[in-house]
């Protein structure tokens, strides 16, 4: 566990030195500050929708920063000519893949961390309330939905040559379960054999990240999503982490490291 977490801390220290998340940070600020001193037709309810706005900046930039940390994490220890010595020290391949996961989860943790504490800032400011349990639950669900990305960019790191055409093959695989994989349960039902059964198995195969979406409770300040429930999720994201982890590790066995 030792050699794991030296890995780790060398992810979130290598995240802030860079400039991504500070540029990502101030441009979400400043849309979300000019939105907030806009008073359109004096509604109070317009805060909404400033919630909303402000929400997708928030899960938009760490996509961004999930996935661009991730997909050079590999490639640029070959690159840099660092992966022989690291394994040549007492660190197997898979505690480098756990490792690396576990620094770019945290740094995405700590991330969130920030951009939920402006957001809510922001929020009571208007509201003059901070439902601090409704934040907890979208930030948790948030951040593991981010794991899941996580997990998938690292294995793609390990497949696909560069970590621009990662990066790129990543963002339209999200994209398209955010917004298209909800529905293909209901457009297999359009199509006939053996194409039906294909798209029913793609259905149940990828992770639903829009599960995870539930921004709306923020929003609408609707009641706390059931603990039960709220704890299947939780499992629910741990099983398709451990799931690509375990092929990252599979195939990075097999890679050459030169």
């Amino acid at each position: 566990m030792k050699n794991i977490f030296a890995v780790a801390g060398i992810v979130i220290k290598e995240l802030y030195r860079r400039k991504d998340f500070y540029v990502l940070f101030i441009v979400t600020i400043l849309i979300c500050l000019v939105m907030a001193s806009v008073n359109i037709f004096n509604d109070a309810k317009i805060v909404r929708y400033l919630k909303e706005i402000c929400l997708l900046l928030v899960w938009l930039s760490s996509l961004v920063i999930a996935i661009t940390t991730t997909a050079r994490q590999i490639p640029a220890e070959r690159e840099n000519r660092t992966l022989l010595p690291l394994l040549a020290k007492p660190l197997t391949r898979p505690q480098l893949i756990i490792g690396k996961f576990l620094g770019c989860w945290l740094a995405c943790g700590l991330t969130l961390l920030c951009f939920y504490i402006f957001f809510g800032a922001l929020a009571a400011s208007r509201e003059h309330q901070w439902p601090l349990l409704n934040y907890f639950q979208a930030a948790t669900l948030h951040w593991f939905m981010l794991g899941i990305v996580v997990a998938m960019t690292l294995l793609g790191s390990l497949v696909f040559a560069a970590p621009s055409s990662n990066s790129t093959i990543l963002f339209v695989i999200v994209g398209g379960i955010l917004f298209v994989g909800r529905h293909l349960d209901q457009v297999a039902l359009t199509l006939h054999e053996p194409i039906r059964t294909i798209v029913y198995s793609i259905y149940f195969a990828i992770p639903h990240l829009e599960l995870f979406d539930v921004r709306d409770l923020v929003i609408h300040n609707w009641p706390l999503i059931p603990w039960l429930y709220f704890s299947l999720a939780l499992l629910y994201a741990l099983g398709y982490i451990a799931i690509f982890l375990t092929g990252a590790c599979l195939v990075f066995r097999r890679k050459a490291v030169n």
